[in-house]
Parts: structure tokens; sequence; C-alpha cells
């Protein structure tokens, strides 16, 4: 059975300050603990996870242009993710996030540049063995909207992670293309903002709204199911959501039970605030156990067409 899944959205190179006593204000400056360099987006990181959780992930992307290019792909062979169809941006300012840790709470400055994904797109979404599409935010799908109808036609379901865009909440086709994804995964603050402009968690087929330290809900055919989170001393949240994404696919899409989907999805997410960067040397046996799988680090990256 195939059990690959291709995550597709924009990459960037994180810069992660943590430790800070405070966000800085205009004219002031504030001194950091910690600084890490790591690769980031939320389809890199949900596919690195997949990849621990020991299931074939692939990434569709447009990496950083240099000088950052080199340690997105670096990354991306230690995560044991296949970077086939990853191309490397030119004549693009790069792409970089700032993000600025205080306690569990973050702050984030990005610049965008370019596309968002490759032009082998097509080519990716038709390699073997895959079975899912995952969509890191929805500011990559209102730019690609022909993504949903690809997807269909090599029979792969599709979920979609949000992402803090306040101009793609008020994009007049969103609520359309979230009706069309099988899974919608925002966090409370994205939900609460959609709700604004009328997009509440009926609109997708399955809504699951990630809720930080309180755990995380879903709402399927009208009820809703929740999960508590166990409480984790928290390093860099930086991540976290992309984290439980990629355990709560794990098991929705081998088994479709949403209690245990939750419950994986918040552990992965208590693993991540636990470390400082995204999924920087994520390893296997960071991972929660899931029925008993060997210890050790990820797999080499594989191409998902020769398994």
């Amino acid at each position: 059975m195939n059990r690959g899944v291709l995550c597709v959205g924009r990459v960037y190179c994180d810069l992660v300050f943590s430790g800070l006593p405070g966000l800085p204000a205009a004219g002031r400056e504030v001194f950091a603990e910690g600084l890490r360099m790591s690769a980031g987006g939320g389809a890199f990181i949900t596919a690195a996870y997949l990849a621990a959780l020991d299931r074939p992930a692939a990434l569709a992307a447009v990496l950083p242009a240099a000088p950052f290019d080199g340690l997105m792909r670096s990354e991306l062979k230690r995560a044991g993710v296949d970077a086939t169809f990853c191309e490397q941006a030119h004549g693009v300012e790069p792409q970089i996030t700032v993000a600025m840790v205080e306690g569990d709470d973050r702050a984030f400055l990005t610049r965008r540049s370019g596309a968002a994904l490759p032009d082998g797109i097509e080519a990716a979404l038709a390699m073997p063995g895959l079975r899912h599409l995952h969509i890191g935010e929805a500011t990559t799908l209102v730019e690609r909207p022909d993504l949903i109808a690809a997807a269909r036609r090599v029979g792969l379901t599709i979920s979609l992670d949000c992402g803090w865009d306040a101009e793609v909440f008020a994009a007049a086709e969103l609520a359309n293309l979230i009706a069309a994804v099988d899974v919608f995964l925002p966090n409370e603050a994205e939900a609460q903002a959609l709700a604004a402009h009328g997009i509440g968690p009926a609109t997708a087929p399955l809504t699951v709204t990630k809720l930080g330290a309180a755990g995380a809900m879903a709402r399927v055919d009208g009820q809703t199911v929740r999960c508590s989170a166990r409480k984790s001393a928290v390093v860099d949240s930086t991540g976290a959501g992309d984290a439980f994404n990629a355990g709560f696919l794990q098991v929705w899409l081998d088994s479709g039970d949403i209690d245990d989907a939750l419950r994986l999805g918040c552990e992965c997410g208590a693993v991540a605030v636990a470390r400082l960067g995204g999924a920087t040397d994520l390893i296997r046996r960071d991972m929660p156990r899931q029925t008993d799988p060997a210890d050790g680090g990820p797999s080499p990256a594989r191409r998902l067409a020769d398994l």
C-alpha cells in the first residue's frame, strides 16, 4: 500500500533567537541567550517529523537562495526527506524568518521572495509510492489553487495547514479551497481570525484546531473530539504545530482514528517545544513510541520511487 507523503510550501532559513527577557521595542535592544540557524517552513518541518516517524516523506519546494541553500540541502538529507523535486532559488533575495522566542510565545519577521513551488510540481505529484499531499500554508494554496485538482487526478488525499497571513484570510476564494481538502489544520489564533471572515470548523470535512498547551480538537461530521497536551518544559515553540501535523497524519492515514491521531499529534508537539529549532537534528528515538520502531537516526534520504 502506498504510504508516502509529499509536503509542499515555502522553505525558509530560520534564525531562532531564544532566551529573550522580552520582545524588542522600537529604539531598544535586547540580548538573546541562544541562537540557532536551521531550515524552516511548515512543509519542511512536517516532512522531517513524518520521516522521523518512519513514514516516507518528500518535499517539493524552492529552497532559499545562496548562501543558505547548502544548509537547507544538508538538513533535508539528515532528516531523511526526499528532496528530488526541490529547486534552488535564483535571482531573488533569500527567504528568511527571524523567530524571537519569549517563554512559550514567539514573534516572527519573515521575508518571502520568489515562487513557493518548483516548476516540477506535476512530476512530484506523480511520484510512485505517494498517498497524500500536505500543503504547508494557505498562502501556497491561494497562489496555486491548481494543486487540488492535480492531486485528485493522481488519487491523493490532501491536508492543509493555515499559517498566519491576514491578507490571505480575506481572500474571496479561501473558503472554497479549504472546503476542497480532506483535513484542515489551523491553530487557535488562525481559526479565530478565519471565523471573522465566516470560515468556521465546518468548512472542511475534518478541521483539527491546535490549541497549544491546551492540546487540540477535531470537528468531523458535526462532532467535536478533544485531546489534552501533556505538560512539557518549553524551550522553543517554533514548528510545534507542524510537528503536530505529522503525528496526526501518521495515524489518520493508517487508521483514520481521530482520537489516536490527536494523541500522537499532541505528543509530537511536545517533542517539538522541548527542542530549539524546527526540526534540526531530529532523530527517530526522539519521537513518541507507536508500535516498536527501532531506535536511531532517520533512515537515509530515500526517493519514494525506490520504495
